[in-house]
């Protein structure tokens, strides 16, 4: 019945963490999929997302998962992290413990962004009630009742209520009618009565108590705990090794070999790494396979023998929390006891007189009970899950702990799972033991999602006419989307500014559009693009797995591998490159892929395509492109990286004169204006252009660099300090284009000594990011860094640049190590060192990528050094080579200054 309306009804009850991550998802899936959708939040509260663990206010109050395992999607870890970088805490690192209530300001945010997201397919309520019960209707659907008065008829019904309640059956009945007993520590105003010098007893030592100790702790008081066990949660490590995984086989042991199992894996983690954590860490994935596999006796016996034990270790305080403890009970204002309660007593000050089983004795003036949720969803506290287990439409999970479900969907009193009912986090704890963090129901969030929509979402017609990018190319979208992608890939092509706003727009406009998920990727990544690459990858990776045809999923497989190669992702450089090689020989009509495959083109100096396998793709392409002035554009600039200087000339003025905005035909006519010794038409040309059609390009600041380097070829002084303070200085150059552009220039000019005094390059460095500049990811960025770095006299970063160098790729390895030691002997003025050096590196330049002109900055630092050697002669042959090549006053004149 569901498929034969046109909007279908979800109702998710309970908007703490686990509803608003399964609303989130909902929203952002139906949204990529266009599967209209109502979607009803029932839940008292006044924000969704905080539930009870993360509506604290207490700054004490930490996760106790780092910021690394808290995103709410599964498929992109660092999402949380991010968030508060753009939320005022940008020092934060995946290893760091955020407080709780900012995490459910995530929540809250991230749900509204979704919400946003999905407007005009997902119309969202919120309901601030509770819902008392939940029946079948006639026509297969379920209705919700709520405290209200009001009901909700619902195809498909999430339940997120969360654990249940404490029963306090541990409780003594004279404690339990005490109004010094608190039974819900978390309650609004719970502990407003707790006077300033009342001591106070928590009943529990886990988290929660943990939590209220730190409320409580102050001078003058002390705060006893008491528990069977008395262990405390054990703190997770400041510096946390990774995971260890456990040995394979553990799933089929019974628990009496299982146990010593562990524990010889325990033991080796620790002899091995020093520590006990990574074992339990690697343990995790596997939680729920190790308790399915248990026969209920022995998970009746673990819960007896071992869940203690299990949970101090698995279950840890942030290293922060466990500090204050620490203190608090170095001071003795925090006194933790192993015991049960027996018996209390009212003194007539009102103060209790708590007795435990051994018979020591406890005065304080309240009792909280920290022992946590229970496990049973009978229905005592709620009388939804009670009514579902009454009416057959729930049954208990094994041990009567949470209910039975198949994949997070409710089972029946029949063992059936025809309803569209479900339900996640700790209601599944009976099947699942570990499922009440936020790594665990984020899983099961997508899944619900998932199981939700698939019935709703219809196939797309076969036959149906796709729109088209402006090379011919289907895009799995709609005509209004495609009409804002072609935009971008308009001024991708051209390069030109603002395309990463077109690609936006079509995503906004459609957010299942794959494509333009992974353009706005790969310009955040390469072009340093305002984006969130992360999140926009991972859009790219859901649609195209939605809705994708085999172009696009193959886009954005190769997207995937350029980010995780640069990234620190288990995908090499070379693993990148070859996949985008592949792509093209399949499609060798996408140019968008076909402009960032020769990265020199595209400005970004990534990757380590070599000259020939350029070429091969350019050639290979050209029947898919039938002379088009994009195609052209990268022909000419092919051909002038292979010395065919003037075919390169006259294919970029073809393409200028079919776009004269064409950014790869500007590009390729100012390298061959350069090589051709054509110095003052190369600078009246193109300065002329910047102020014309360059006025949108993307990167006017390498266009004025070419400029530049046409006025230094000239000798002309003044020209290239105005062009720089004009064009190239900080503030209107930053990032990398600082870095390769404005830096080098800088180092050249002075070199030349076109640039007398001290250079302010310091100021280039500040506009750069440190890691950019010390831990750069390729050989172009590194190479450009040293010689930013050796122009600031900076011998300690440019040492730190080496040591990074020897650890990365193997051609930093091979480059930039020895290109560093030739630097440091360049500001050690050991100049014979410093000729060796960079002489040797010359043959090997190229593997760094980039064009001749950007790495000729090393040739020029060997000829300085070779004139400060006195190596007149070795100075006097290059340049009489290098005026062969082309004619440079620049090289005129110093040539005639050399000594005889």
């Amino acid at each position: 019945m569901v498929s034969t309306r046109q909007r279908s009804t979800v109702a998710v009850v309970g908007a703490g963490a686990a509803g608003a991550l399964v609303a989130v998802q909902l929203c952002e899936a139906a949204a990529r999929r266009r599967t209209p959708l109502d979607l009803v939040l029932i839940d008292p509260a006044a924000e969704a997302g905080r539930g009870t663990a993360y509506a604290t206010e207490v700054p004490e109050h930490r996760l106790n998962v780092p910021v690394g395992g808290m995103s709410c999607y599964p498929d992109d870890p660092g999402h949380f992290r991010r968030w508060l970088c753009r939320h005022g805490e940008s020092t934060v690192t995946a290893a760091d413990f955020a407080s709780r209530h900012r995490f459910g300001s995530y929540l809250a945010d991230t749900l509204g962004r979704a919400i946003i997201t999905a407007h005009g397919t997902v119309a969202v309520r919120r309901l601030r009630t509770t819902a008392g019960n939940c029946a079948d209707t006639a026509d297969g659907r379920l209705a919700l009742t709520l405290a209200d008065g009001g009901t909700v008829t619902a195809d498909s019904v999430v339940l997120a209520t969360g654990p249940a309640a404490g029963t306090a059956g541990w409780a003594p009945a004279e404690l339990r009618g005490s109004d010094r007993f608190v039974t819900d520590p978390w309650a609004p105003g719970a502990l407003d009565a707790v006077d300033p010098a009342d001591d106070v007893l928590l009943v529990g030592t886990g988290l929660t108590a943990v939590d209220l100790a730190l409320v409580l702790d102050r001078p003058g008081r002390t705060v006893h705990a008491v528990s069977r066990s008395g262990l405390l949660p054990r703190p997770h490590a400041v510096a946390p090794l990774p995971p260890v995984p456990p040995p394979p086989g553990l799933g089929a042991l019974p628990l009496h070999r299982l146990r010593p199992a562990l524990r010889r894996h325990l033991a080796a983690v620790l002899r091995d790494h020093g520590d006990w954590r990574p074992a339990f860490d690697g343990l995790r994935p596997g939680i729920a396979a190790l308790w399915q596999g248990l026969t209920d006796e022995e998970r009746a016996e673990f819960l007896a023998r071992d869940a203690t034990r299990w949970n101090v270790h698995r279950h840890r305080m942030a290293p922060a929390t466990a500090e204050a403890v620490a203190r608090a009970r170095a001071a003795r204002r925090l006194r933790i006891h192993a015991g049960r309660i027996a018996a209390a007593e009212p003194l007539e000050d009102g103060r209790l007189v708590v007795r435990l089983a051994d018979g020591r004795e406890l005065t304080v003036a309240r009792v909280v009970d920290c022992t946590g949720p229970g496990l049973r969803m009978d229905g005592a506290d709620d009388p939804l899950w009670g009514g579902l287990i009454a009416d057959g439409l729930a049954v208990p999970g094994p041990l009567g702990i949470g209910v039975a479900t198949d994949a997070g969907r409710l089972l029946d009193g029949q063992g059936r799972t025809e309803r569209p009912l479900f339900t996640l986090g700790a209601p599944r704890r009976g099947e699942l033991w570990e499922t009440t963090a936020i790594p665990e129901i984020r899983v099961q969030a997508k899944e619900i999602a998932e199981a939700v929509l698939a019935p709703l979402t219809p196939a797309r017609p076969a036959g149906r006419r796709r729109p088209t990018d402006q090379f011919g190319l289907p895009l799995s979208t709609h005509a209004a989307a495609a009409t804002a992608f072609r935009t971008g890939l308009g001024r991708v092509v051209t390069v030109r500014a603002k395309a990463a706003e077109a690609f936006a727009r079509s995503v906004e406009l459609d957010p299942g559009f794959a494509l333009g998920h992974a353009a706005l990727a790969l310009l955040g990544h390469e072009s340093g693009a305002d984006v969130d690459v992360s999140r926009a990858l991972a859009d790219a990776q859901r649609s195209a797995a939605e809705r994708g045809d085999e172009r696009e999923r193959s886009f954005v497989d190769v997207v995937t591998r350029r980010v995780r190669a640069h990234d620190g992702g288990p995908a090499s450089a070379d693993d990148g490159d070859r996949a985008l090689v592949d792509h093209l020989d399949r499609f060798p009509g996408d140019a968008f892929a076909l402009g960032i495959a020769v990265p020199t083109i595209a400005f970004s100096g990534v990757g380590d395509l070599d000259g020939s396998l350029a070429l091969r793709l350019v050639e290979h392409t050209a029947p898919a492109y039938d002379g088009h002035w994009f195609h052209t554009s990268l022909l000419a600039f092919v051909r002038q990286e292979q010395g065919r200087i003037d075919e390169a000339g006259a294919l970029a003025r073809v393409a200028l004169a079919a776009e004269p905005a064409s950014g790869h035909a500007v590009h390729a006519l100012a390298h061959v204006h350069y090589e051709s010794g054509a110095h003052r038409d190369g600078r009246d040309w193109l300065d002329g252009w910047i102020g014309g059609q360059g006025r949108g390009a993307v990167h006017r600041a390498h266009f004025s660099w070419h400029v530049a380097l046409h006025e230094l070829a000239l000798d002309d002084t003044e020209a290239v300090r105005r062009r720089w303070f004009a064009q190239l200085a900080p503030r209107q150059v930053n990032g990398v284009r600082a870095l390769v552009d404005s830096g080098s220039l800088l180092w050249r000019a002075r070199m030349s000594r076109n640039w007398t005094g001290r250079v302010p390059v310091e100021g280039v460095l500040d506009a750069v990011a440190r890691d950019l500049v010390e831990r750069p990811a390729t050989a172009f960025t590194a190479l450009h860094s040293a010689v930013a770095l050796t122009a600031a006299g900076d011998l300690p970063a440019l040492r730190r640049l080496r040591t990074h160098a020897a650890g990365a790729d193997p051609v930093q390895r091979e480059v930039v190590v020895p290109l560093c030691r030739a630097l440091e002997a360049v500001l050690e003025e050991r100049w014979t060192t410093a000729v060796t050096g960079l002489r040797a590196l010359l043959p090997s330049l190229r593997k760094v990528g980039g064009s001749a002109a950007q790495r000729e900055v090393v040739e020029e630092t060997l000829l300085y050094a070779l004139m400060e050697a006195g190596h007149s002669d070795a100075a006097r042959h290059l340049l009489e080579e290098r005026l062969d090549r082309r004619a440079s006053p620049l090289d005129r004149r110093r040539l005639a200054d050399l000594p005889a």
